[in-house]
């Protein structure tokens, strides 16, 4: 019995080959042998090839982000989204245990062929977090250099328990970082 997919079925897969062998090391023959999926499925539902692929897996994180992360910190009380935020983040990186892909793809030489993506990414993530910030009390210029520090706290706290093999480092650093923000705000 053969398997039938739908396109929104196929990018979480993709998401994690992507993840585990970054977009370069991820070849058609990997994706094909990682996924399960033949290459002709694969160009059926992104005729665009690898980069339509890697571009629908950003696409899918910057959907999950704006529902969970940033669309509260935009709109809901602020100190709760701000809270929310480090739950979300914790469960969604599982606890430092996978890699933020896009902060991947801006170290590599995928940064340039999804340039505009990547610097979205970062931006309204800390615009979101500034926003919140203000609206908790926090004065203008200090919410953008918080908002700052938290972004880049997450994304090295998940290279670091990554590069240690150690997801409480992880989960400490959000710790200090919900603390530093919360302190802030008070």
């Amino acid at each position: 019995m053969k398997t039938v997919y739908e396109r929104a079925d196929i990018v979480p897969l993709l998401a994690e080959t992507f993840r585990e062998l970054g977009y370069e090391g991820a070849t058609l023959s990997r994706i094909t042998e990682r996924t399960g999926i033949g290459k002709g499925s694969l160009y059926h539902f992104f005729p665009g090839g690898k980069e339509e692929m890697a571009g629908a897996v950003l696409a899918d994180i910057d959907a999950w982000f704006e529902q969970a992360i940033y669309r509260p910190l935009r709109t809901d009380d602020a100190r709760q989204a701000i809270a929310a935020m480090w739950v979300n983040v914790d469960d969604y990186f599982r606890s430092g245990g996978r890699i933020c892909l896009v902060g991947a793809f801006a170290l590599d030489d995928t940064r340039e062929r999804f340039s505009s993506a990547i610097g979205d990414y970062f931006i309204r993530w800390i615009d979101a977090l500034r926003s919140a910030l203000i609206r908790a009390g926090c004065a203008e210029a200090k919410a953008q250099t918080l908002a700052e520090e938290g972004v880049c706290g997450i994304q090295g706290a998940l290279v670091l328990s990554r590069a240690l093999r150690d997801g409480k480092v992880f989960t400490r650093s959000l710790e200090a970082l919900a603390n530093r923000l919360e302190a802030a705000v008070r």
